[in-house]
């Protein structure tokens, strides 16, 4: 049994090889506070006006989840008809996040030397010094 490992031989191979977990703190470090937030859904948009008018019908509960199974027994009952403006509403937030995100991502391509002005304002001012220069060669 000259070529044969012995099982502690393999497990100090297998720790060497295996892979390091992140962490929920490591994974949430990596996120980036500038990103735009994912747009809520039909549901979600029906929810914040439900929550306000259930409020408002039961000021003393204080049980988040009486409010949601409430919310959501309300939605399965509603018809497509009823549910269409909050459909219509998170269309529009849908939207709106994406083109957010298209400004999101022309920004962490373009990098982070570039200041806030156009490039256009920046030629102009180019252009600008370069006018100067020349009426200072004439004198």
């Amino acid at each position: 049994m000259k070529g044969a490992k012995s099982k502690a031989d393999s497990r100090k191979a297998d720790s060497r090889l295996a892979v390091k977990k992140q962490t929920k703190k490591e994974k949430q470090a990596a996120k980036d506070p500038n990103k735009p937030k994912r747009p809520p859904s039909a549901f979600f948009v029906f929810m914040e006006d439900f929550r306000r008018q259930y409020k408002e019908k039961h000021p003393t509960n204080k049980s988040v989840a009486v409010v949601g199974k409430a919310g959501g027994d309300k939605w399965k009952s509603l018809s497509d008809e009823e549910k269409a403006p909050y459909q219509a509403a998170a269309e529009k937030r849908k939207e709106e996040y994406e083109r957010k995100m298209e400004a999101y991502n022309r920004k962490l391509a373009g990098g982070d030397d570039e200041s806030d002005k156009s490039k256009s304002e920046v030629n102009d001012e180019d252009d600008e010094d370069v006018s100067g220069d020349e009426d200072e060669d004439d004198d």
